[in-house]
């Protein structure tokens, strides 16, 4: 079984940014020689391994709805299989980084949705110029401080949950 190549990887999330259903994740790595089911992929995500997936409702009326899985699965069960390669097992990946780095995405997707609206409350609203580009500075260095603070979290985690013996880089 080979893992996913990055050109690969950055196919699948330049084709599906806005995220993707199980059954293509699945499909990408069975089509490797993976052997893998979408109840396997859903057990993974229960063992919060990867991330939820948000419903999203189909086009035209009463299409229903369908999960869609951040694009960020992909690589996610591209570490698992590289992670299960090596011999570890569920628990020990359960133990490392991964299970707190889907909190971390989660963190990170939430906070840029609350910038996303107040910067839109900042555009429907009637400021003075000086005042308005005094918030969108105050904006944009929150969001800038927010991703650094998360890559701060995900280098802490990765130092307390990484193996005896691993090289940190």
């Amino acid at each position: 079984m080979e893992l996913l190549r990055p050109e690969e990887i950055e196919r699948i999330e330049r084709d599906y940014a806005q995220g993707l259903p199980a059954r293509v994740i699945v499909a990408a790595f069975v089509a490797k020689g993976a052997r893998l089911s979408e109840a396997t992929f859903r057990k993974y995500v229960q063992a919060g391994l990867l991330p939820r997936s948000r419903r999203v409702g189909k086009k035209g009326k009463h299409q229903g709805s369908q999960g869609l899985y951040p694009v960020s699965s992909v690589r996610r069960m591209n570490a698992i299989r590289q992670m299960m390669a090596q011999g570890l097992t569920l628990e020990d990946i359960k133990a490392s980084f991964m299970v707190f780095r889907n909190h971390l995405d989660l963190a990170g997707t939430e906070l840029t949705e609350v910038f996303d609206g107040y910067e839109a409350q900042l555009d429907k609203k009637s400021l003075v110029e000086k005042q308005k580009k005094e918030l969108t500075t105050r904006l944009r260095s929150l969001r800038v401080q927010t991703h650094e603070l998360l890559q701060e979290i995900s280098r802490f985690g990765s130092a307390v949950t990484s193996r005896p013996g691993a090289s940190q880089s």
